[in-house]
């Protein structure tokens, strides 16, 4: 009989999320499990991965430095190929896929929150900038 307890969550991170631990100074690998009460799986969706990498391409050192980091911190999610569409934005994928898997979304983005809300995917976010929250039932 499977206790869910051991039951992994998923989790989708934004590409803005990867950028928590050098602004903010939080480790989200360690605050998630807490606020979630439960394990978890970190997901990269493959056209956040290509979102970081544009961003580490940036023109600013501070912003190339950040998206390095990002990277860095990436390699420990659980990459998952998805296809953009040519008229899709980077967060109109993570919409789409986390309205089909029905899990929570990790993102600092306001619209994309109210996005995510609105169709009722639950939402991880930095508040008061030094703990994450959630929004939603998980």
């Amino acid at each position: 009989m499977a206790n869910s307890k051991k039951e992994q969550i998923k989790v989708i991170l934004d590409a803005n999320f990867f950028f928590v631990p050098s602004q903010f100074n939080l480790d989200i690998f360690e605050e998630l499990p807490k606020l979630l009460n439960q394990r978890f799986e970190p997901i990269l969706l493959s056209s956040t991965h290509k979102e970081l990498q544009g961003l580490a391409e940036s023109r600013s050192p501070k912003k190339q430095n950040q998206a390095q980091l990002a990277l860095s911190l990436a390699e420990k999610c659980c990459p998952v190929p998805i296809e953009k569409a040519s008229d899709e934005t980077y967060d109109d994928v993570v919409v789409r896929v986390a309205a089909v898997w029905k899990c929570p979304v990790a993102t600092n983005d306001r619209e994309l929150r109210k996005r995510l809300r609105s169709i009722g995917v639950p939402v991880i976010f930095l508040r008061q900038k030094h703990r994450l929250a959630v929004e939603g039932a998980v």
